[in-house]
């Protein structure tokens, strides 16, 4: 009886351990889109095996913006989810990446991009140095605007449309990825 509650005892703790374990690995790679990401890897490596972010990779591609985003940084981008970009009326993307919009489409992309490492407290911290809000410099050379509402870090762009930081702080080597549910765009 010893034996088999010692047994029984002991495969508890295996798994708890293991749960543990588990848990922790989720929490130094975070899962986005079904796949761990890794904080050895750049932003595009971690976005390309991403299954929620196929449009915004396919962005990145048609503007020529892969080997930028691969480059040391470091960046905070701001990742609109495939779903993000659903939102945006019909047609909206197909446009976008042809070769004759590729200017539009590097502007777009280039809003959701902020220059440094930027975690979701720095930019909390920005907001409460800043009454409330905060702006960020775009790599487009455009603002925007950071604000809390309700515990959640909400972004304005330049035209009045908003998107919530939905997966925070998804580190990468170059960078950090947050990960949000609209796409901002630029004036």
């Amino acid at each position: 009886m010893k034996l088999r509650n010692l047994l029984a005892m002991t495969i508890i703790s295996l798994a708890t351990v293991g749960m543990a374990g588990a848990q922790m690995s989720n929490m130094k790679d975070p899962m986005v889109g079904g796949a761990a990401m890794y904080p050895t890897k750049n932003i595009v490596e971690n976005a390309m095996n991403s299954q929620d972010h196929t449009t915004l990779v396919a962005a990145i591609q048609a503007a020529g913006l892969v080997s930028t985003l691969e480059g040391p940084g470091p960046f905070t981008v701001f990742a609109p989810t495939n779903e993000a970009f659903a939102k945006l009326p019909t047609g909206t993307v197909d446009t976008l990446v042809k070769p004759e919009n590729k200017d539009t489409l590097t502007k777009i992309l280039t809003y959701h991009v902020v220059s440094g490492r930027l975690s979701t407290n720095d930019i909390k911290k920005m907001i409460k140095a800043g009454k409330d809000t905060a702006h960020l410099s775009a790599v487009s050379g455009g603002t925007i605007t950071a604000t809390m509402q309700g515990g959640k870090i909400v972004l304005t762009d330049e035209k009045g449309g908003t998107a919530m930081i939905t997966i925070a702080n998804v580190y990468q080597s170059n960078g950090v990825i947050q990960v949000i549910d609209s796409v901002l765009m630029p004036s």
